[in-house]
């Protein structure tokens, strides 16, 4: 029985890091067509999505932060930035009783733009999740959350530093 657990444990990890490979490479087209609609380059996307993440858990973040996470020097970030908020897809805010943090918000324009690009993956999405019980999807947000921690663990390593354990911003594809 033992070895019939290992054969169906490696047919699963092998199932699955196609899965989601196929699905990160699904994403970044989804993302490149994003956007190219709406004239950003794919660092803007990563720096968008990695705003839109920490905003979502409560911790914006600061340029340091953000540069930090998508891999780009202080001057690049700043341009970054600077590029993002013209275009009105990002804003600055200064919300700390330390006027010198800065913190980054999604901007108002920039999310108008992403809901109506967005907005209608959600039925295709939602009509998946629904086959799905309560704790299934449990069981699937513990894997996805182990399984973004590894890469973050992994493209740490590759950048000789020690591990933040957040999740990723950029897909990536595993082997």
């Amino acid at each position: 029985m033992e070895g019939n657990e290992t054969a169906e444990r490696e047919r699963l990890r092998r199932a699955l890091v196609d899965l989601l490979n196929t699905y990160s490479s699904e994403a970044q087209h989804i993302g490149h067509a994003f956007a190219g609609r709406n004239h950003l380059h794919a660092t803007d996307m990563h720096a968008l999505l990695a705003v839109m993440h920490a905003e979502r858990r409560g911790s914006p973040l600061t340029p340091g932060r953000l540069g930090e996470a998508i891999g780009l020097s202080s001057g690049a970030t700043t341009a970054l930035i600077d590029r993002l908020e013209r275009g009105g897809h990002l804003r600055r805010s200064r919300e700390s009783t330390d006027r010198r943090v800065v913190h980054l918000r999604y901007g108002d324009a920039g999310m108008t733009l992403a809901l109506a690009f967005f907005t209608p993956l959600r039925p295709h999405t939602d009509a998946v999740m629904e086959k799905f019980s309560v704790t299934e999807l449990q069981a699937v947000e513990r894997f996805l959350g182990g399984m973004a921690g590894a890469l973050v663990a992994y493209r740490d390593e590759l950048r000789g530093k020690p591990s933040t354990g957040g999740s990723g911003s950029r897909p990536v594809v595993l082997g």
